[in-house]
């Protein structure tokens, strides 16, 4: 391939990219406003990650929740049928909020990267995501705040 070419199909490939990743990420963000706290635990019904497409259900990889007493929403990242993960959307650099690109958690400011399990992939943070334990029983997922 000539440097010309491969230069020119670099190029469309750059400006592409951030588009594709930006329409992932904004058809699937939702806001969950259908849940309670009790006893430092947030409880949502499993049913806030189901949508309906076509006459059939899909499901949501990811809800984010915004408590009053946190500046900061918490992503509930579905993992599997029976496993959630629950990380805290502030960067550990700098408090940045954090934007979810596919099965990470990227920091727009510094480029920080985050597993959806809350644990560092990319610095220049040091440290991992602030995460809360989750539990499933019967309809509910419970999010431990404590």
């Amino acid at each position: 391939m000539k440097r010309r070419t491969f230069i020119q199909k670099s190029c469309r490939a750059l400006l592409i990219l951030p588009i594709v990743a930006n329409l992932e990420s904004c058809d699937t963000i939702y806001y969950v406003t259908d849940y309670k706290t009790e006893n430092q635990k947030i409880v949502i019904p499993l049913s806030e990650f189901e949508m309906q497409k076509s006459d059939e259900t899909k499901y949501r990889k990811f809800i984010l929740i915004k408590l009053d007493e946190q500046q900061f929403p918490i992503c509930i990242y579905r993992i599997s049928e029976n496993e959630y993960t629950a990380a805290l959307m502030e960067c550990t650099h700098q408090r940045c909020e954090l934007n979810v690109v596919g099965t990470i958690y990227a920091c727009p400011c510094h480029g920080s990267e985050f597993s959806n399990r809350g644990k560092l992939l990319e610095g220049p943070a040091e440290y991992d995501l602030k995460t809360f334990q989750t539990t499933t029983r019967n309809t509910n997922l419970y999010v431990t705040i404590n």
